[in-house]
């Protein structure tokens, strides 16, 4: 899941949170964790009955009607252009990565994209270097090494004896259109709330999508264990979700709030294990060793 910083580091520093702030705050990061690494095991349910595409849409239509309310209180600041830049940002923030990690999550275990995923936070600082010549530190450089090796060490693993490489390589793909789109939203849409730009995202991008998805919609009925992913995938784990991330955002900064990108494979690995039954590999469980540890490097500041 792509974690949109388009709070913009506004936030004030704050004095000492209380205990009881604390806990909260933690309780809120792992409840949100949980929720974004339940999307890959909703993708994995229900990406074979719908496909890639007609899954994607159901996930941008429902999680935009989720958010809808925090675009109607300011739409008055939505002008036709801002919505044109807005539509060019949604393709690469939403439609195309969830399109690669939905089609993923139909080669591989669910583990395989949440692994992945976790490369957004160096893919960003990547981006924000090439496109805007953003200091790029060698701890990030060393990070983003770690991190291309855990993704080959991935890509070489099997499941069931086939080949997860192409799920690998696709969330590797679906990560760095996440490090473009959040430094799109960065550059171009922080003066807007935040809840309203997922919103106007998600809406865009469904509509974007919505001419495919009706051709390639299947002509089987979908089980409704399918339905019933699809429903909890756009409406927990996209509207829900970026409600919850944007509270953070709010009360801890987005630095802070970012965290949770250590806690989304983790648990996207437990619940596949509790529920589908999927095994964890020694090549998946190096791999998530390698790009977490990546990530852990590249965030951490030098010290002065």
């Amino acid at each position: 899941m792509a974690m949109t910083d388009s709070a913009g580091g506004t936030a004030a520093i704050a004095a000492p949170a209380a205990p009881g702030a604390v806990a909260r705050t933690a309780g809120e990061l792992t409840l949100l964790g949980a929720i974004w690494g339940g999307s890959f095991l909703f993708m994995r349910v229900a990406a074979s009955d719908f496909g890639a595409v007609p899954l994607v849409e159901a996930r941008l239509a429902l999680g935009a009607l989720v958010l809808l309310p925090f675009l109607w209180q300011a739409r008055a600041q939505f002008t036709p252009g801002l919505w044109l830049r807005i539509t060019g940002i949604a393709a690469v923030n939403s439609v195309i990565p969830f399109t690669l990690f939905a089609w993923g999550a139909e080669r591989a275990p669910a583990g395989i994209g949440a692994i992945t995923n976790a490369m957004t936070v160096m893919f960003t600082s990547v981006v924000a270097y090439l496109l805007y010549r953003e200091r790029i530190s060698a701890r990030q450089l060393l990070g983003l090494i770690a991190g291309f090796v855990g993704v080959t060490v991935l890509a070489s693993g099997k499941t069931g004896g086939q080949s997860v490489w192409p799920a690998a390589l696709a969330g590797a793909a679906a990560s760095l259109c996440y490090g473009f789109g959040i430094n799109f939203v960065r550059r171009y849409l922080t003066s807007l709330p935040s809840a309203a730009v997922a919103a106007a995202n998600l809406l865009c991008g469904s509509v974007l999508l919505a001419p495919l998805a009706a051709y390639t919609w299947p002509a089987h009925a979908i089980p409704a264990r399918s339905w019933g992913s699809a429903v909890l995938l756009g409406v927990v784990c996209t509207g829900v979700a970026f409600v919850l991330y944007y509270r953070l955002i709010g009360r801890i900064g987005a630095a802070r709030a970012s965290t949770v990108t250590y806690l989304i494979p983790l648990f996207a690995v437990i619940w596949a294990w509790l529920i589908l039954d999927e095994p964890l590999t020694l090549t998946m469980g190096l791999a998530g060793a390698l790009i977490l540890a990546g990530v852990a490097i590249s965030q951490q500041r030098a010290k002065k």
